[in-house]
């Protein structure tokens, strides 16, 4: 077993529960990436800015942190005509995590969907789609990551085809985290997936870590992974919105102040996550809080 995989294993097993970071795309919208600007060009073009995010935090107490690398599959950076820069913009992502992270934390390579359909509702070939998240995860991992994070999955098909691309070129623990909405048959991805099926399905390809990022709140969120420990005994991912999405002088805003998704955390703790973070509103003062909650439930020596 590669020594990244014993070290995140090791590092739940020592501490139960480990503390993840927060929301990226805003943190770089609030240091001046523009909207409409590709995320993934910063870690080229502006390198220290994008250092800073992890640094931060780092610094309130995340132990695992992210890359900036969720849009930096060929398929995706395809809609900047910069796909063929995926491989230079993704091991920088790693690179710069992996130098925030000075021995503090492990890095978690972000891996975001395409936007593109697998074929026959879209264009795109399942050797295509593998081939496409070969190029992003080999980068990530020769950059250094410590594990490959495919998040906010709603096509179990397009989330397989990371797995799979993800064996062939890389020795890391795999996670993958399903985004899902609440409906009349419960929860399910924005594709139908169930969370039933999402468990079933990524278990047989031996996925390390599920969980479930995006899309919810952090009270949707304690559902979901409730749900999920039910079904497996896997270690599990939660990284909640700060709250349901609002719209707001024609924006989409997320309201949950630090305290109050603070609140919910033992609940996340009871329901069964190994890893909280946060997704989108997320900042590095909810992680701070986050962490308090998480070195206090450690404290307490449960088992």
């Amino acid at each position: 077993m590669k020594e990244s995989m014993t070290s995140l294993f090791s590092l739940i097993r020592q501490k139960k529960v480990i503390v993840s970071d927060g929301a990226w795309g805003t943190m770089l919208q609030d240091n001046g990436l523009p909207v409409g600007e590709c995320p993934e060009a910063w870690n080229v073009s502006h390198p220290d800015v994008v250092k800073s995010i992890p640094e931060a935090y780092i610094e309130a107490g995340a132990e695992v942190v992210l890359t900036n690398s969720f849009g930096g599959s060929p398929l995706k950076l395809a809609q900047y005509g910069l796909e063929k820069k995926a491989a230079e913009y993704n091991f920088a992502a790693a690179q710069i995590s992996k130098q925030a992270a000075q021995g503090k934390a492990l890095v978690l390579a972000s891996v975001g969907p395409t936007g593109q359909f697998l074929t026959p509702l879209g264009t795109i070939s399942e050797t295509e789609m593998i081939e496409n998240f070969k190029i992003q995860i080999k980068s990530l991992s020769d950059g250094g990551a410590d594990a490959i994070l495919i998040e906010t999955m709603s096509d179990l098909q397009e989330a397989v085809c990371a797995v799979k691309a993800a064996r062939e070129v890389s020795e890391l623990p795999v996670i993958v985290t399903m985004t899902f909405e609440k409906g009349q048959q419960g929860y399910r991805t924005m594709m139908g997936v169930s969370i039933d099926q999402a468990v079933e399905v990524l278990s047989e390809h031996n996925v390390d870590l599920l969980g479930t990022n995006c899309g919810n709140g952090i009270q949707q969120i304690v559902e979901i992974i409730r749900k999920m420990r039910q079904l497996t005994d896997k270690y599990l991912v939660a990284h909640p919105n700060a709250g349901l999405p609002e719209i707001k002088d024609g924006k989409t805003v997320f309201n949950q102040t630090p305290e109050e998704m603070a609140k919910h955390v033992p609940d996340l703790l009871s329901a069964g996550a190994n890893i909280i973070g946060g997704c989108c509103g997320t900042n590095p003062e909810h992680i701070r809080l986050i962490a308090r909650q998480i070195k206090s439930y450690r404290n307490l020596d449960l088992s």
